[in-house]
């Protein structure tokens, strides 16, 4: 049987976990405190049969595993974790949930903005379809549910809680393991791509340290926040005259915070920085320089000490396997035709998702596995024509945004579809 007829056969009503979806969009959770779609991940999965499911790993993170006599292990990914972001879209099944952020003690909104949960949905609805379909496939099928992928650390977390320990969670070594990301692509699409799918990303706090007083003194201070000032524009500098044009890199200063009051001059300034580029030597270059310029103009404004850096998360590039990406590429093909695109764009955003696949033992005694990574589409594909037809494309909403919420179907089938058409080109037929 081909894979198309095998999705038409064997995907099964999905109103079901179109209802899913909206209770894990509506009830988000923050960074390691996504209890409920780890509970629901759960509960769902044992319900299938021969399931078994490990939970606990690297905090809320889980797996579940389908053993279907000897053949290829093949992991399938999906993040479920939520933004700090006050949902705006209006929708009868808006998030309005607070809660308190464990990593800082502050209570925030919470908002599923980045779709984890529709990519939840697409795992759960997935992993019945390929249940139901074991007549037709062999080898292993892990199913795995990380947390706190919005911080770069959960994918790490699970593999030092022993995701591949055969002493710990004792998760089957895959062979391939894939993943997807819902993106704001016309609904129905997929997109493929080799190589480097996913730029680096490298964030950092910077302390610079003046000298305090009364604004009616500045001579007898010195000034952090002039400091501060003076390095936001001088970063920019690297990316205009330092990064060759053909190449790219963003450098970020998101946040600046000194002082209380406006006639008091601060003690020290903090600056938040997130730096994202495709190439390593770019960003092993970049890196150097930002910490070149804002010691120049520590030591240009008589600075009292050494500034500090303290890094604050690091995401790897996302590198996507040429071979396995050029046989999902012909599935997929066969699987949505003119709806996938095999050459998309690079992701601009980051991923820790690789790292399940580069630490994973390998059969030469030593760790990398094999992975890719696609995109799919969320967008009702009418937004985004009339967006096109009047130049104002930056009014679609896009990932992180409060008004970000993938319209459900097609969505949801095609986040299914791709899952198990992936899933299916390497299990043994």
């Amino acid at each position: 049987m081909s894979i198309p007829s095998l999705l038409q056969e064997y995907i099964p009503d999905l109103s079901y976990y179109e209802s899913i979806y909206k209770n894990l969009h509506q009830n988000p959770g923050l960074s390691l405190q996504e209890h409920l779609a780890s509970e629901t991940a759960a509960k769902e999965l044992r319900k299938l049969p021969d399931f078994e499911v490990r939970t606990s790993i690297g905090g809320t993170g889980l797996i579940g595993i389908l053993k279907n006599s000897s053949g290829p292990t093949i992991l399938l990914r999906a993040d479920i974790d939520a933004l700090p972001v006050k949902e705006l879209t209006g929708l009868p099944y808006a998030s309005t949930k607070r809660e308190v952020d464990g990593a800082d003690g502050i209570e925030k909104d919470v908002m599923h903005a980045c779709g984890h949960d529709m990519h939840i949905a697409c795992m759960l609805a997935a992993a019945e379809t390929l249940s139901k379909a074991n007549s037709i496939w062999k080898g292993t099928l892990v199913i795995l549910f990380q947390p706190n992928e919005e911080r770069g650390a959960g994918a790490k977390a699970m593999i030092e809680d022993g995701l591949y320990d055969p002493e710990r969670h004792a998760c089957p070594i895959p062979d391939v393991v894939l993943g997807q990301h819902v993106m704001p692509l016309a609904a129905g699409q997929v997109g493929t791509r080799t190589g480097i799918s996913g730029s680096a990303a490298d964030s950092f706090r910077v302390t610079v340290y003046g000298k305090g007083g009364h604004a009616s003194q500045p001579h007898m201070t010195i000034d952090p926040v002039f400091m501060a000032a003076n390095i936001v524009v001088r970063l920019q500098g690297i990316i205009s005259r330092e990064v060759n044009p053909q190449d790219s890199a963003v450098i970020t200063v998101g946040s600046v915070v000194a002082g209380m009051t406006e006639n008091i001059i601060a003690d020290e300034a903090v600056l938040k920085i997130n730096v994202r580029n495709f190439n390593p030597e770019t960003r092993e270059k970049v890196l150097k320089s930002i910490r070149r310029i804002v010691k120049a103009e520590c030591d240009a404004s008589n600075a009292t000490k050494e500034p500090l850096f303290e890094p604050t998360s690091s995401f790897p590039f996302l590198v996507n396997d040429d071979d396995t990406t050029q046989k999902l590429s012909d599935t997929f093909n066969d699987v949505f035709g003119e709806n996938h695109n095999q050459n998309c764009a690079p992701l601009g955003g980051s991923e820790d998702f690789g790292t399940l696949a580069t630490e994973a033992p390998n059969k030469e005694g030593g760790k990398g596995v094999p992975s890719c990574y696609w995109l799919f589409g969320g967008t009702d594909p009418e937004v985004i024509r009339k967006a096109k037809e009047a130049g104002r494309m930056e009014d679609v909403p896009i990932n992180h945004s409060p008004l970000f919420a993938p319209m459900i179907q097609p969505t949801l089938k095609t986040g299914v579809q791709a899952l198990v058409a992936g899933a299916l080109t390497f299990l043994k037929s």
